[in-house]
């Protein structure tokens, strides 16, 4: 079963419960999926949903410490029950440790030694993390290791 198809059997499921705030979450990210296969006209892989699911609880987290900077408790619990919903749908977060492995493995397996290395380095670490680590902490941590 593709993600998409997984997200449409939990929007069935959603209506039939009533419940409101998950459905229109998974609304949400139907539209956004529709919305790129009709831009790109492709049909989209479960790694291409699982980007634009990422991107959206990445928004979802800068309004989140918008509302909170603003005190605005209040629509900053909306945005977090609708990070909670999409997180369903997402692979299980990788560990700091998990993250560093990988970022060995990447490093011996394309021999990156320089700064000039690291979109070598990132083109095969992407794969593997996207969707279960944040990119700008991967970022960082491969800027570590190569300087």
């Amino acid at each position: 079963m593709t993600l998409t198809e997984r997200l449409k059997d939990e929007q069935k499921a959603a209506m039939k419960a009533k419940d409101k705030p998950r459905l229109g979450t998974i609304r949400l990210a139907l539209a956004a999926i529709k919305q790129r296969e009709v831009d790109e006209k492709i049909t989209l892989s479960d790694d291409d949903v699982l980007a634009v699911l990422t991107k959206m609880v990445k928004q979802r987290r800068d309004s989140v410490a918008q509302y909170e900077a603003a005190s605005r408790q209040d629509l900053a619990d909306v945005e977090l029950a609708e990070i909670k919903v999409l997180e369903e749908f997402m692979p299980q977060p990788l560990s700091d440790d998990e993250v560093a492995a990988l970022l060995d493995e990447a490093i011996a397996a394309t021999g990156a030694a320089s700064m000039q290395d690291m979109g070598k380095l990132m083109g095969v670490l992407k794969p593997k993390v996207q969707g279960r680590a944040d990119m700008g902490k991967v970022s960082q941590l491969v800027k570590a290791k190569l300087s």
